[in-house]
């Protein structure tokens, strides 16, 4: 299902992420002062703002001048265009050379399996498998590990030991039959009891 990526997305990932590099980081102003504010940029609004009034000193803000290149915009890390796709009509239409399909979230799951199947015969990148196609082979490898895992333990047990090297002895549980059942006792506070002593 995978693919290599498209050689000319390659060049323009490229291109991208040396714009990215020259660019610089941008703070929330004042997240550098206050503890309780996060890093995540936040524009500022003030009417006297430091930072929106571009003076010198203050960090740069964001703005359209820093935009990546317009061929690379919109491609997925992968290479390709992300198509967002609701049926398997639409993934009739993508091209796998050049596009990737993305399910949309409102699909159910049966309509999700036939979008699948469609894309596995079309050799289409899908960048949402979601649960079914990727659950069953992360469920397959969970486990082998736990039967893996619990093979180990057997081997490696040894019995627990409390404090100044007291073995912890395991009482095993009293069938229903063995089981008496005392009589609860009512309790009576501590005043109570001073009263009647006295």
């Amino acid at each position: 299902m995978t693919e290599k990526k498209p050689s000319i997305s390659r060049k323009l990932l490229k291109l991208r992420k040396r714009a990215k590099q020259k660019k610089p980081e941008f703070l929330r102003s004042e997240s550098w002062r206050y503890s309780k504010m996060s890093e995540s940029w936040r524009r500022p609004r003030g009417l006297d703002h430091k930072m929106r009034r571009k003076i010198k000193g203050w960090p740069p803000m964001v703005s359209t001048g820093y935009k990546g290149p317009k061929a690379a915009r919109g491609l997925h890390p992968s290479g390709f265009r992300e198509v967002l796709v609701h049926n398997v009509k639409e993934v009739a239409e993508v091209d796998p050379k050049v596009q990737a399909a993305r399910i949309a979230h409102t699909v159910g799951k049966k309509k999700r399996a036939l979008i699948l199947a469609e894309a596995k015969k079309k050799k289409l990148l899908i960048l949402n498998p979601g649960a079914q196609e990727a659950g069953e082979e992360v469920g397959e490898k969970l486990e082998e590990e736990q039967v893996e895992s619990s093979e180990a333990q057997k081997e490696v047990e040894k019995p627990k030991r409390r404090l100044l090297g007291r073995r912890i002895i395991k009482k095993e549980p009293k069938s229903p039959k063995e089981k008496v059942e005392k009589p609860k006792r009512a309790r009576k506070s501590a005043k109570a009891e001073e009263g009647v002593k006295e």
